[in-house]
């Protein structure tokens, strides 16, 4: 630890840290534009020139490590000077496009200028000009706005691992841009719109609709893939216009996945806003009154064993737990989350969650992922990764079919028999895992869905406790899952009971009347067809068009929900605006029908569901905690790895922007598509 004064206040810093770093610690507020926290140190702006004792000139603190006793002075008439001067740098070139641009409001460039700023300006020649490039559609870019800060080119290159983006030229000519004209192709580009401190680099999508005072902000969770990013929702009126990633170093650090970002639009097409009934092959649209009569008379007359209830990859855990009580009263045992089909015993909450957490991935040596591709299931997980292996050490192998991971791995190949080469040793990764301190499994959930996915998970539990990844200070076994809703549904036990029916049990004519709470992604075509679809849910996907009744839900940015995250964390989602038309909250449906049939559930308001959740399953009780586990049980899943087939893992997703009901109604989406998977494109 070093001893500095900053500004006649003694702080003691870590050694290596930066001048800057100092000054924040000391309260000092230092204004900056290229420097950020979680980028290499680039020194290109200057505007954060402060003045040390015994050094001649101003130093920018971003990049001046500090000593014992240095002694920094960062609000002299010198620093002063050597700041508006750096400012109307800046300012010489830089448009004036305040008023039409989207950055206006929330510009570092213009937050700076009022403390730094002159009221005029002494340059009287033509200002410079710069082509706009075309990075596809998500970013919209208007480089004549660009102060050459460099945090883009930084943030794909070192966080997002796609190094697209660079600079041509030097000085005044310096242009950054992709040289060759083409689509950022990283799943994480729409953050270098937060990063960028001007207006060069703003959101496509969103251009020229508001400015942010007109918005409402609510704070939330996203839901589009199983990490549970921290996410602010931004809505005017009726309409959720953007959504930003909040920060959270223990999940999602600052960072969001495109989808997660852009799919917006997707919340306002295809919409569910009245409940339907099918009759004689058509559906009409009806009022609650009679879809409830539809219900009633259809469950009147239909044995217990043959109604069963699917839930799908969005569903909040109390719309979930609402559905199993329901059926629990109607004395039916035929529930299941795993729409996927998959088989695998969640009989422990270590034998499906990422028990080593997100935040335990800086602590990795050696990792194996196994039928999994992070990058395109949880990419703001992935770049977890990439943050460890690019501070070194780390040794990456993949078992399935081989991607590009933005980091370097060794492909083992793509089938499970790489398991069996590691399990007896004859393979060289092996001793990488015997070797490692603290070695980590990642096992894709799409793995499980496999016929012999049972078999997989026990092999996959097998090299854990082989190669030392389950002991008290360590647990590496992990589980990937790319649905928001799985984790919480295993938690409250929204499976089968004994003699109950699996999704594929009831599918194909093993029920009569089949309840999808947002279950889009089964194969709808396998259904009986005397079956009676109930659908619940949002928008009109797979599951509405064959349903015989829709009742209209709310979509995540509509309703209090909670979610349990792929590392076991239970996080609540805000309500931003109300659901359209007669939509309702999925437990409030689920609530009033079943008053309606005669078995009233125990709660009448949110609170009092949420008190009954967390007094039936203490886990609920814990609201943005987790605990990693100890690998100290030795239990194993069940499975005989000895079944373990030939077939080669393959990814469980077909492209990374369509996966959920929402983001297959997104236009903006389907550009994505368009751009990265033409092949996809021209087969729809």
């Amino acid at each position: 630890m070093a001893k500095v004064i900053v500004d006649g206040i003694e702080v003691e810093v870590a050694n290596g840290s930066t001048v800057l770093q100092a000054a924040e610690a000391a309260g000092k507020e230092i204004p900056r534009f290229c420097y950020h926290e979680r980028l290499s140190i680039a020194g290109n702006c200057r505007m954060c020139l402060v003045e040390v004792e015994k050094m001649p000139k101003p130093v920018a603190s971003c990049g001046q490590p500090v000593a014992e006793g240095m002694v920094i002075h960062t609000d002299t008439e010198n620093v002063r000077k050597a700041r508006r001067g750096v400012m109307e740098f800046l300012l010489i070139n830089h448009p004036l496009d305040c008023p039409i641009c989207d950055q206006g409001g929330e510009c570092d460039l213009q937050d700076e200028a009022v403390s730094y700023g002159r009221d005029y300006s002494r340059y009287d020649e033509a200002k410079r000009a710069v082509g706009q490039g075309d990075w596809g559609p998500l970013v919209k870019t208007t480089m004549t706005r660009c102060i050459h800060c460099t945090r883009c080119i930084r943030f794909t290159t070192e966080v997002a691992g796609v190094a697209e983006l660079g600079a041509t030229a030097r000085g005044e000519s310096m242009q950054v841009g992709t040289y060759i004209e083409k689509a950022l192709s990283s799943e994480l580009s729409g953050n270098i719109i937060d990063l960028c401190p001007v207006g060069a680099l703003t959101s496509k999508p969103y251009a020229y609709t508001a400015r942010p005072w007109e918005l409402r902000k609510t704070d939330s969770i996203d839901v589009l893939d199983a990490v549970g990013a921290n996410i602010r929702i931004d809505a005017r009126g009726a309409e959720v216009l953007r959504i930003l990633p909040r920060l959270n170093d223990d999940v999602n650090e600052e960072w969001l996945g495109d989808k997660s970002r852009f799919s917006i639009d997707g919340l306002k097409r295809r919409r569910l806003d009245r409940p339907w009934l099918r009759e004689n092959g058509k559906l009409r649209a009806v009022s609650w009154e009679e879809a409830f009569a539809a219900v009633a008379a259809k469950v009147k007359g239909t044995a217990p064993e043959r109604i069963g209830a699917i839930a799908g990859d969005l569903c909040d855990v109390e719309s979930m737990l609402a559905l199993k009580e329901f059926f629990t009263a109607l004395g039916s045992k035929n529930l299941d989350c795993r729409q996927d089909g998959a088989v695998f015993d969640a009989s422990r909450r270590p034998f499906y969650l990422f028990n080593t957490t997100i935040a335990g991935i800086e602590e990795a040596d050696a990792l194996l992922i196994i039928g999994s591709n992070p990058r395109h299931e949880a990419p703001v997980l992935n770049a977890r990764i990439r943050k460890r292996w690019l501070t070194g050490g780390l040794k990456v192998a993949l078992i399935g079919q081989s991607h590009e991971l933005t980091y370097g791995f060794d492909h083992l190949g793509a089938g499970p028999e790489a398991i069996s080469a590691l399990l007896d040793g004859s393979h060289a990764f092996a001793e990488v895992l015997k070797t490692a301190k603290n070695p980590m499994v990642i096992l894709g959930a799409g793995a499980l869905a496999r016929p012999d996915g049972a078999a997989i998970h026990a092999a996959a539990w097998k090299l854990a406790a082989q190669f030392n990844m389950l002991t008290p200070d360590w647990h590496g076994f992990n589980v990937l899952h790319h649905a928001a809703a799985r984790v919480g549904a295993l938690d409250i036990g929204f499976l089968p009971g004994a003699g109950g029916k699996s999704t594929a049990q009831m599918l194909g004519g093993g029920t009569d009347i089949l309840w999808l709470l947002g279950a889009d992604e089964l194969d709808t075509k396998a259904i009986g067809p005397d079956t009676f679809v109930i659908y619940q849910g949002h928008t009109g996907d797979a599951g509405a068009a064959r349903a015989d009744l829709i009742l209209p839900g709310a979509a995540y940015t509509e309703k209090d929900g909670t979610y349990v995250n792929t590392e076991g964390r239970v996080q609540q989602a805000q309500l931003a605006l109300k659901p359209p038309g007669d939509a309702r909250e999925d437990w409030r449906i689920i609530r009033a029908l079943s008053a309606y049939l005669g078995h009233a559930l125990p709660y009448d308001t949110l609170p009092e569901l949420r008190a009954h959740l967390a007094e039936t399953y203490q886990l609920f009780a814990r609201i943005g905690e987790v605990r990693r586990l100890a690998g100290t049980d030795p239990a194993a899943p069940e499975g005989e790895v000895s079944a373990v087939g030939r077939e080669a893992l393959v990814p469980v997703l077909a492209n990374y922007y369509q996966t959920d009901p929402i983001s297959r109604a997104s236009p903006t989406m389907a550009a994505c598509v368009a751009a990265h998977y033409p092949a996809l494109e021209a087969a729809e």
